[in-house]
């Protein structure tokens, strides 16, 4: 279903960012998720080298001492990476599913009203079009 990633056949480019650039990136994550102001300096510090990876398919990843933080395709909205999301769960509003559509939902599938509706999901409120982290039923 997937290919594995090759570094050499998947990376078209590697640039290290000037200190410009890394503010404008950091303004525009403060825009996209508000709570990581305080964070952001943990999880990108001054001193530490940033780069951009370019992947085919124009997706470009975030990247602070080799470790993956966001990504984006084109000129598009940044993303956290799952394991960004894992150190720091309230970077995103999220929703929770019961715990039967956990196993479709880790295969791939789509969210559908009935697993947020359901006896152990939790619906909150969000915009539309709003970027969500999903949660099991504990």
């Amino acid at each position: 279903m997937f290919k594995k990633f090759d570094e050499k056949d998947n990376v078209s480019n590697c640039i290290q960012l000037k200190t410009s650039v890394i503010k404008g990136i950091k303004n525009q994550l403060i825009d996209q998720f508000p709570v990581i102001e305080p964070w952001l300096n943990q999880i990108m510090p001054k001193k530490d080298p940033v780069k951009i990876v370019r992947c085919h398919e124009h997706i470009e990843i975030l990247t602070v001492n080799g470790e993956l933080l966001f990504f984006r395709q084109r000129e598009g909205i940044f993303y956290p990476t799952l394991r960004l999301l894992h150190k720091y769960p309230f970077i995103l509003p999220h929703q929770q599913v019961d715990k039967g559509a956990i196993k479709f939902v880790l295969s791939g599938a789509n969210i559908m009203c009935p697993g947020l509706t359901s006896p152990g999901a939790k619906l909150y409120p969000a915009a539309v079009d709003t970027v969500v982290g999903i949660r099991k039923d504990v």
